[in-house]
């Protein structure tokens, strides 16, 4: 099988030549650009440089998917927030002040596409389609509906809301699931086999559980119910508190942190959903020995992981050797 063959063999519930071996979140690394000769911030910002970078992950590392981008502001930029700059060695954040507050009325602009640095994102995907066809797949990242809010907003006003006023919440993620959506369905159209969401805002380490599933389920939901490929859910932290609901919002994959328990995953979401994870970003990844993060990776398959990825994103330092030690360990089962 080739790399795409095997990771469509995993969606479809097959057995595949082997286990797959690729990131829910951004890989790129600081060793990567040096190879590629693609650097940041170009690789925020333009759609060349942003191909050249994902490709460095199936073409140098050897896993089985490529993925753009590598931050999470592309939407909300195009809502209205301004942006900082990660520079050469960081990626663009939110800057202060959030163009909303919570009394507001957001609005979803007719020419959101055409927005920010979206068309170099879709310009990306449309290289890295070209560059790999059908041999690998290309993963396309889009932020979920609560964590977009949450720029719109500024995260601690939005968190503060969840408690004293959650129907004030309503009509911003009316507005960022239209975002999401939009966006999910461009990438589609770009080339993307796959769409990644992120809603690290979602967490249950910061949000309760229970506003997970009166609040943020429906919005998730809609986004994924809107895009015709499969995705994967990705959500920080520990999440068994609402795996289970996770495991209803279409989203296909769902892409666990070790802090997870897959078991307790394959128990709540049943047979269906695919689990991907299997290596902490920064605890192993980033300051362990290839040695380690082989160990993390069998403790991780032996949980019931079926797409070994790492836990979140790859901070840009991480070793090359332990990237590829992760596909060596892939390559076993």
């Amino acid at each position: 099988m080739n790399a795409k063959e095997r990771v469509m063999c995993v969606l479809q519930g097959q057995k595949p030549d082997r286990m797959p071996c690729f990131g829910a979140n951004s890989t790129v690394t600081y060793s990567q650009m040096e190879k590629v000769k693609a650097f940041w911030p170009q690789g925020h910002e333009e759609g060349e440089a942003m191909a050249r970078q994902a490709l460095a992950a199936y073409s140098i590392m050897g896993f089985d998917a490529v993925r753009v981008p590598f931050d999470q502001t592309f939407e909300a930029r195009a809502l209205g927030c301004k942006i900082k700059s990660g520079g050469t060695e960081g990626i663009p954040g939110i800057e202060h002040p959030p163009p909303y507050k919570l009394d507001d009325t957001p609005h979803f602009p007719s020419d959101f596409l055409s927005r920010g640095v979206i068309p170099e994102l879709l310009k990306a995907v449309g290289i890295l389609k070209k560059e790999v066809g059908n041999e690998a797949v290309v993963v396309a990242g889009i932020i979920g509906p609560f964590t977009i809010a949450g720029s719109l907003l500024d995260t601690v006003p939005l968190l503060k809301a969840t408690f004293k006023a959650p129907d004030k919440i309503r009509p911003f993620l009316e507005v960022t699931t239209k975002a999401a959506s939009a966006l999910g369905r461009a990438l589609v159209e770009a080339g993307a086999d796959i769409i990644s969401c992120e809603d690290m805002t979602a967490s249950p380490e910061l949000i309760a559980p229970k506003t997970y599933r009166d609040l943020e389920l429906e919005y998730q939901t809609r986004v994924f119910e809107s895009i015709s490929v499969p995705s994967i859910l990705h959500i920080c932290g520990n999440v068994d508190a609402i795996v289970e609901w996770m495991g209803k919002t279409g989203a296909k994959v769902l892409s666990l942190e070790p802090k997870a328990d897959p078991e307790l995953a394959r128990q709540k979401c049943g047979p269906e959903i695919v689990l991907m994870g299997g290596v902490d970003t920064a605890t192993t990844l980033f300051m362990k020995d290839a040695e380690t993060v082989k160990r993390a990776c069998e403790e991780s398959i032996a949980k019931g992981i079926q797409i070994l990825a790492p836990g979140c994103a790859v901070a840009p330092g991480t070793p090359p050797e332990n990237l590829l030690a992760m596909v060596e360990v892939a390559s076993r089962h």
